[in-house]
């Protein structure tokens, strides 16, 4: 199979990381839940993963709280620190995990910036939106459908001198674009396990800057007695057991992504993400491609896209179409009617998964040069 869906999980994974999660299987318990061998090696291989995200995103072992997933951290993100009705700014280029939160609190969402490929359009936006009464900014370093590089920088020195604090939804560049916590100031940055940084299905991040309100109440295997949950991170917010297999293969992951450095990977993955645009183009395709672009692209065949990713699938190329959970980042692009065929690229992809897409797409039997 040649797969270019990344943006929705890494497929394969590097081998340690299943050799990982097979150690765990056969080797840990659970943390915190008694003082024999397994549940020993437990706790030491969940704090060793804590370790190594600390060291990847420059922050404490201790603000690292293990998630399912990078929806579940921006909800306890989002509940954290936005109230009923309270007034919150987004970028243009939102998932629906962090619009669906805020629309079930209905929150008053002001929409920041809508021009893809376009920082000043943004950050002129996000100037204008970020005034007094705003209780949080949300934004995404790279949108999951066009692969646009936000502005997250800039955005989180704006935030941090107007005293707003800042939610990052780094699902997408978590393990090819740096993120610095200690730098970004941000109060929370959420992100999947399985994507960028190779790990299981089932895991993510979120890195705190402060406690938060726990999304979730249960045991936590310490202070047993008092029913609130512990004040300390990064206990409060993680109750019940932790997924130990996933995080010792997010381990993996993390340190294959640290070996290999993140400035290869990123050449190898823009590297496809160029020639697929240019041969897109080449075959007269729309493409969705500019600056501050990371290894994600859409295009519109010039037919049904639905029908399009099917006739890729049936050749073994497995792509996305539709809205990608993301109809906000459709409307400022103004495809919300049509969707997109999205190809986005991983660290095992190569030369021979570009062309073979080409080979593909060049003979789609209803598209319309």
């Amino acid at each position: 199979m040649i797969y270019l869906d990344y943006g929705a999980t890494s497929f394969p994974k590097p081998a340690g990381v299943y050799r990982g999660v097979l150690q765990a299987m056969t080797t840990c318990a659970s943390p915190g839940r008694g003082g024999y061998g397994a549940a020993m090696e437990a706790a030491k291989q969940v704090f060793a993963c804590r370790e190594q995200a600390a060291r990847l995103f420059s922050c404490d072992p201790e603000q690292v709280v293990f998630t399912s997933n990078c929806t579940h951290g921006l909800n306890i993100a989002i509940r954290s620190l936005v109230k009923p009705g309270g007034r919150v700014v987004i970028s243009g280029f939102e998932h629906n995990a962090v619009t669906r939160p805020l629309h079930a609190l209905g929150a008053d969402i002001q929409v920041a910036g809508r021009k893809l490929f376009d920082w000043q359009d943004t950050l002129t936006a996000f100037d204008r939106c970020l005034t007094p009464g705003v209780q949080a900014a949300v934004v995404a370093h790279v949108s999951n459908v066009f692969g646009y590089i936000l502005p997250v920088e800039q955005i989180a020195a704006l935030c941090r001198m107007r005293g707003i604090p800042l939610i990052v939804d780094a699902a997408q560049s978590a393990g090819t674009l740096p993120v610095n916590f200690s730098a970004l100031g941000a109060r929370f940055i959420a992100m999947s396990g399985h994507k960028g940084l190779l790990g299981p299905q089932g895991t993510g991040i979120l890195l705190c800057a402060q406690p938060g309100e726990p999304l979730l109440y249960g045991g936590t295997g310490s202070a047993s007695l008092v029913q609130t949950m512990p004040e300390d991170l990064p206990e409060r917010q993680e109750a019940g057991t932790v997924n130990v297999p996933g995080i010792v293969g997010l381990c993996r992951g993390m340190e294959y992504v640290k070996k290999t450095g993140l400035d290869q990977l990123y050449r190898r993955e823009h590297r496809q993400l160029k020639r697929c645009a240019a041969g897109l183009r080449k075959l007269g395709m729309q493409v969705f491609s500019g600056e501050h672009q990371a290894a994600t692209l859409s295009f519109r065949p010039g037919m049904d896209c639905e029908e399009a990713a099917a006739y890729l699938a049936q050749r073994d190329v497995a792509v996305r179409a539709g809205l990608h959970c993301a109809p906000l980042a459709h409307q400022s692009a103004g495809t919300e009617t049509t969707g997109t065929v999205r190809v986005s690229f991983g660290w095992a992809s190569t030369d021979g998964d570009t062309a073979a897409l080409l080979r593909s797409c060049a003979g789609m039997p209803g598209f319309r040069k």
